[in-house]
């Protein structure tokens, strides 16, 4: 178990000096409201919340946190789902929300340079008035920083990308305070060892992202949304690998299940039967090209046996489902409020996505348990959510989360596409990633020595082992 000190009265009057009294608090309100993410996680206070406004704030308040071996956790906007951002250890919660500005927008090079605050759907309304958004969009307005950090990913991966091939260039702060830059704003990169991609998904154990520039698409010309209902799951990721593997390229391609369908349509009015339904979109330059890929996803829903297909080009409506989509947690949320929730995420090679699914389908009916599938379908990757009241329920959705991991990771797949390690999945990663986790260590001792980058996460400290691992 780490050793950590604490801060004193002495460490909170330095970090006044450094950053300005109003941007130093104690207060319970501040520090209640960055104790947890959106997590099932347990709470965990800071001691102090601060919140920089520079990239030198940021390194003299690191610079001065290792000298004193007192932790420092990063905060976006706390929208995680592992407890990637809870101070487990305590100590100084940096909060980046007064960091959320737009550096350069660099409209002739489809790139932006930002802060580390600035919510990603911020950004693209701001981005919008030059044509030009940035794609990964992984539901909630997760800050850039946050996205980053996590390699946060979203609906948009199988056509776009996960945030790390969205990035060009970084600032990033040491655990001793030094600011480097990593990465270019070239799109060609060849010199020296990639540490940009190093600090992508490193959750802030590795060093603390203060400045990003960001790669960029043109907003697409054409769009449309297309809503497949299937006889079965299985019919459904069918479906999904057969638009794989026709060559058409979605923008993207979402699993929703029964469940959830019957529960948008009642609480959103979204126009879904009780049926697992998949949700796609399409990109194009020209109306001819958008119409041959709409026909093509319409033949192989068809021979695979929809039983509807709806395929749509009005904006309205388009908005109206993916709105739908985005918020279906806080619809589930809201239509059981006697339940908590825990949500987990696993991906896999779009090849063994129907086995997976399978699987999980057979866990559910085997242990007649409520769990709800959503899933990124197009880049192999899903999510089962699981209502739970009491311990026993609580327990029982922890033992079929620990099968589906080992069973993704089995079919060569990862413990987490795109929610991170934090702490719900640092348990799996010897299993996962055997030596190489040795070798993690080792890069994580070379830049933080004294171990307070936020700590507790990624690395399995004191975490109960499982069966098959």
């Amino acid at each position: 178990m780490m050793s950590f000190n604490p801060v004193t009265p002495e460490i909170i009057q330095q970090l006044k000096n450094l950053l300005g009294d109003e941007h130093v608090s104690i207060a319970r309100a501040d520090i209640d409201l960055h104790a947890r993410d959106q997590s099932h996680h347990e709470a965990h206070p800071a001691e102090v919340v601060i919140f920089p406004t520079t990239a030198g704030g940021v390194a003299d308040v690191l610079k001065l946190a290792n000298s004193h071996h007192i932790t420092v956790t990063p905060w976006g906007v706390g929208t995680g789902l592992e407890g990637n951002s809870i101070p487990v250890y305590g100590g100084i919660l940096m909060s980046f929300e007064r960091m959320d500005q737009i550096v350069a927008v660099h409209a002739d090079d489809f790139q932006v340079t930002v802060q580390p605050g600035i919510g990603h759907k911020d950004l693209n309304a701001e981005l919008a008035r030059h044509g030009l958004f940035f794609a990964p969009d992984p539901g909630a307005n997760a800050t850039v920083g946050g996205m980053l950090a996590n390699n946060a990913s979203g609906i948009r991966t199988v056509k776009y990308g996960a945030s790390k091939d969205n990035v060009l260039r970084m600032q990033v702060a040491l655990a001793d305070g030094r600011l480097i830059e990593v990465g270019s704003r070239s799109v060609k990169q060849a010199s020296g060892y990639d540490l940009l991609h190093l600090f992508v998904g490193s959750e802030g154990t590795l060093g603390v992202i203060t400045e990003a520039t960001l790669k960029l698409v043109p907003v697409p010309t054409y769009m449309s949304a297309v809503v497949a209902a299937f006889p079965t799951v299985e019919s459904a990721v069918e479906a999904v690998v057969a638009v794989r593997g026709s060559g058409l390229e979605p923008a993207a391609l979402e699993l929703i299940d029964s469940a959830h369908c019957k529960m948008l349509r009642e609480t959103e009015g979204v126009d879904l039967s009780d049926n697992p339904t998949l949700f796609m979109e399409f990109h194009a330059a020209t109306e001819a090209t958008l119409a041959m890929g709409l026909e093509i996803a319409r033949e192989i829903c068809q021979e695979l046996g929809a039983l509807s297909i709806h395929a749509t080009t009005d904006t309205a409506e388009r908005k109206r489902l993916w709105h739908a989509r985005h918020h279906s947690y806080e619809i589930m949320v809201r239509s059981q409020p006697d339940h908590e929730f825990f949500i987990m995420d696993v991906a896999v090679p779009i090849s063994a996505y129907p086995a997976l699914i399978a699987y999980v389908e057979g866990l559910k009916a085997e242990t007649n348990t409520t769990a709800y599938m959503i899933g990124h379908a197009g880049d192999g990757n899903v999510h089962v959510e699981f209502p739970y009241k009491g311990q026993a329920e609580y327990d029982n959705a922890m033992r079929l989360n620990d099968l589906i991991v080992l069973k993704a990771l089995d079919l060569g797949g990862t413990a987490t596409g795109e929610h991170g390690v934090g702490i719900g999945k640092a348990r799996y990663m010897e299993r996962e990633h055997g030596q190489a986790l040795d070798v993690m260590r080792s890069l994580k001792a070379a830049l933080d020595p004294n171990g307070i980058l936020n700590p507790g996460k990624i690395f399995p400290e004191s975490i109960p082992s499982i069966e098959g691992l």
